[in-house]
């Protein structure tokens, strides 16, 4: 399989999988989610779907465990939106990237105002 045909899958089902999460999913345990990204393995068998939740430690636990839930119905969703010889199994993942982006942007403007006082 190409890496080509692996990223136009990924890219078609993070923009599924937010479409079933937003409009679908009726679990008053889901947050405020967003996907950041998918990456579909060579061979169009596995995906790894990494989520941004909005929240404390309570809510991301929560959202994932309902995602987590909901696992299968997001599968057969996406088996019927996309044509596919075979549906990836899936596997969400929490991203910490945004948090930790937000960490350093708050490093950066306490330094900056350290250095502006000076």
């Amino acid at each position: 399989m190409s890496q080509q045909r692996a990223r136009r899958v990924s890219e078609e089902m993070k923009k599924e999988v937010s479409a079933i999460i937003r409009e679908d999913l009726k679990d008053p345990r889901l947050g405020f989610v967003t996907v950041t990204s998918v990456v579909v393995s060579n061979d169009l068998s596995d995906a790894k779907i990494y989520v941004s939740v909005y929240g404390d430690q309570k809510n991301i636990d929560d959202t994932m465990e309902a995602l987590q839930s909901a696992l299968g119905f997001i599968r057969r969703e996406i088996g019927s939106r996309i044509r596919l010889r075979i549906v990836p199994e899936i596997r969400f993942y929490y991203d910490e990237s945004m948090e930790h982006g937000a960490h350093i942007n708050q490093l950066l403007e306490k330094l900056k105002g350290e250095n502006s006082g000076e």
